[in-house]
């Protein structure tokens, strides 16, 4: 796997315990996020790198920076429709350019707009954003929120093949934690290597609602 790594124990003293945060791995190029797939759909990514054949253009998908919350929402790897686990290693100029388009999928996450402006808007977007409780291991919830994001149409054409570098998939790794977890032994436990990520542009940071880095 070309992730970087560490211990789940050493990575928590770290972390902001609450706030808006896009915790991710990342460098000047890229930025990891996670899908699951179903067997089909998931090997045929990872040994084509691209997404094709049984995967559908006409629906929209979720992509998920944080390799926890993604664990939360597939059960490590074991909920059926999503044994296949994605690392996609993503253009970082394309998450920065889906976030500029994102409008949040609920209202009540929304400032200074009417209803009826935001449910136009909501129309007209192709890229939908949305903030979740982030979850521990065991998936119980956390202050801290996670970012997930939502693209259709032009954004998942060019998700699909153009905005990716590598898609590995990493099934065997996550399975092998998940023994830990089920053991309740975390301090065993070895996950892909996070911080808290911000953008250039102040402005975007702003409409995303991310917390400052000294929070």
């Amino acid at each position: 796997m070309k992730i970087k790594l560490k211990k789940y124990t050493e990575q928590i003293l770290e972390w902001p315990k609450e706030g808006y945060h896009i915790m991710a791995q990342y460098d000047h190029e890229k930025i990891i996020v996670y899908q699951s797939y179903r067997n089909e759909i998931g090997h045929f990514a990872a040994e084509n790198q691209f997404f094709g054949g049984a995967f559908s253009l006409d629906r929209m998908t979720w992509i998920k920076p944080n390799f926890l919350w993604m664990m939360y929402r597939n059960g490590w790897g074991t909920k059926e429709g999503q044994e296949v686990v994605l690392a996609i290693h993503l253009k970082l100029e394309a998450f920065e350019r889906y976030l500029k388009d994102a409008v949040y999928s609920s209202f009540n996450q929304v400032e200074g707009i009417s209803q009826e402006s935001w449910k136009e808007a909501v129309k007209n977007s192709n890229v939908r954003l949305q903030w979740d409780p982030d979850h521990d291991p065991y998936g119980d919830k956390l202050d801290r929120r996670a970012i997930q994001i939502g693209l259709r149409n032009e954004h998942i054409r060019t998700f699909s093949k153009d905005d990716i570098l590598l898609i590995e998939d990493i099934s065997p790794f996550v399975a092998e934690q998940y023994e830990f977890v089920k053991n309740k032994v975390l301090d065993q436990l070895v996950i892909p290597e996070e911080k808290p990520f911000y953008f250039s542009d102040e402005e975007l940071n702003r409409k995303l609602k991310v917390s400052k880095r000294n929070d």
